[in-house]
């Protein structure tokens, strides 16, 4: 009972100290390290070295994950740079084995690194801001080394009563044993660095012999795959691809390390003797990362090849805007709303397009010739609610005002596409005939409107490149044919040459345009700045220039 109870004590202690390092440096040099990763992805190679530099300094592939979906997601990187990511985390997870080998087990720092852990709390509890995530990192590197002593203590007791040293890695048999050991110990603690430790001080104890060890380490790369895999089952299909690619590299690699297994232990047993590699935990950390490191130069040059292949499997089959979506992004609030970002922009396109189908018209068409495409009205109106779901659920974190400036910016954007679709699925009749005072007019001032943001909304180009000075020109003008039109009508009901009915109608159609026409410039002026302050998180979001009435303005 008592090596038991050091066992998992020590495993637990080792999770929860992972748990915290991760937590605590991401939060802290967190929107450092993705502009960084987001900086170096140019091509597979880049995003390879890019995501594990990234993985080495939060000690977490699920971070750097998390991180490349919502890259994918939001547009910002291509899915083929997205592997070279993820084979990156992949090696970059290695060097928690490095960590533990190398100082874990050849210094007792568990006692000497206990101040750091009640230093950590301290700054935890009583500071404010950003810094106060650094205490939560600096509790969680002291636990880590608590949970390795806990965890040495108990393997040498468990040397002493279980020992598997006896047992060879020659036989398949031994081998698949082995194998599925280290896959079910990774998924059953949802952390293959726990798994890696386990082994490591297992093998120091003289529970286990090398190549035994190094087939659970094998295991264990494949396990953790497993973590994601679960994660990305109700997920985006962004989420799922990049699942998918981990499973594949992962699997594909421990694969080739069982297939060469004695051909990486004769290579570790040249660099013992040749350059001086330290038999035992060392040498075990070292296999870990060789064998990754075979993957990665197998399948890192055909990362887009791969990168198609995957595609193919899992193929594009929604068209809503929000596909793009994905609640793993609420792990980082940033990333959550550049998503959602994406998700506004492409939901605008849809709906201002099936507004064009209305009042962008060829030459010589009849003028109740176009009608908005069934069903398309109902699938915006989902994808609203979505949205608005979506945007609740992401976390506030305080005195983050670059955060609270892209959630300002999105609110408004989401507030006026609510109101338009609304208008959309009430569009009066008149606006359906040519019209008469100023409605066509006005009704060509919208038209042009759409013409001029469509080709920006629903392609590559920054949204820049929307003239938002003049859209609320267009809207002035509009607002301007309205009053005349109002004054007009009037005039004409009073005296009678005109039906009062057909006279509110010209003048719901006019309101109609009005409001339509502001709630356009309104959504792209909000949008434009939002990417505005995503380039550039010192950009300042304000209230847009208005020169309209304050009858208008509310």
């Amino acid at each position: 009972m008592d090596v038991v109870f050091r066992i998992l004590g020590g495993v637990g202690l080792f999770l929860v100290g992972m748990s915290l390092l991760s937590d605590g440096l991401t939060h802290f040099a967190g929107d450092a390290l993705r502009r960084s990763l987001l900086r170096f992805t140019g091509s597979p190679f880049k995003a390879f070295l890019s995501g594990a530099l990234l993985t080495v300094v939060v000690q977490s592939s699920t971070a750097t994950t998390v991180t490349l979906i919502g890259f994918v997601s939001a547009g910002l990187i291509t899915f083929a740079q997205s592997l070279g990511v993820v084979m990156g985390a992949s090696l970059g997870t290695t060097g928690t084995g490095w960590v533990v080998s190398t100082l874990g087990l050849k210094v007792q720092l568990g006692f000497y690194t206990l101040p750091m852990i009640g230093l950590g709390a301290l700054v935890r509890l009583l500071i404010r801001g950003r810094w106060r995530h650094l205490g939560t990192a600096l509790a969680g590197f002291g636990m880590l080394f608590v949970g390795i002593d806990t965890l040495q203590e108990g393997m040498h007791g468990a040397g002493d009563q279980f020992s598997l040293a006896g047992l060879t890695a020659e036989s398949w048999g031994s081998r698949v044993l082995a194998l599925g050991m280290g896959l079910l110990m990774t998924v059953i603690m949802q952390s293959s660095a726990a798994t890696v430790a386990t082994t490591l001080t297992a093998l120091d104890a003289g529970a286990i012999n090398f190549d035994l060890a190094a087939i659970l380490v094998i295991g264990a790369a494949i396990g953790t795959t497993m973590t994601g895999v679960l994660a990305a089952l109700g997920g985006s299909l962004y989420a799922k691809r990049t699942a998918l690619a981990h499973v594949l590299f992962n699997l594909s690699s421990g694969i080739i390390a069982i297939i060469l297994l004695p051909v990486l232990l004769y290579v570790l047993r040249l660099a013992q003797t040749h350059l001086g590699l330290q038999p035992g935990g060392v040498s075990l950390a070292a296999f870990h990362t060789l064998f990754i490191a075979v993957g990665v130069a197998i399948f890192l040059p055909h990362a887009h090849w791969c990168a198609r292949q995957i595609e193919r499997l899992l193929p594009e089959r929604s068209a809503l805007p929000t596909r793009m979506l994905d609640q793993s992004q609420w792990q980082v609030p940033m990333l959550a709303l550049a998503s959602s970002h994406q998700a506004l922009r492409a939901t605008t396109g849809q709906l201002l397009q099936a507004l064009a189908s209305i009042f962008v018209r060829t030459p010589g068409e009849a003028p109740l010739a176009r009608q908005i495409p069934a069903g398309t009205l109902p699938a915006l109106g989902m994808a609203l609610d979505e949205l608005q779901t979506y945007l609740s659920r992401i976390p506030y974190e305080e005195d983050n005002g670059v955060l609270a400036r892209h959630r300002l910016c999105q609110m408004h954007v989401l507030d006026h596409l609510l109101r338009l679709h609304a208008r959309a699925g009430h569009l009066p009749d008149m606006l359906r005939g040519d019209g008469t005072d100023g409605l066509q007019t006005a009704r060509q001032q919208f038209a042009d409107m759409l013409t001029a943001v469509l080709p920006v909304l629903t392609g590559t180009e920054s949204l820049a490149a929307i003239d938002v000075r003049q859209l609320a020109q267009q809207r002035e003008n509009i607002e301007v044919l309205r009053r005349e039109a109002r004054r007009h009508v009037m005039e004409q009901s009073a005296t009678g040459q005109r039906d009062p009915g057909e006279a509110l109608q010209v003048l719901d159609g006019m309101l109609w345009l009005e409001r339509a026409a502001h709630h356009v410039w309104r959504i792209c002026r909000y949008l434009q700045e939002d990417e505005a302050a995503q380039a550039n998180d010192d950009t300042a979001i304000g209230e847009p220039a208005y020169s309209g009435s304050a009858e208008t303005r509310v």
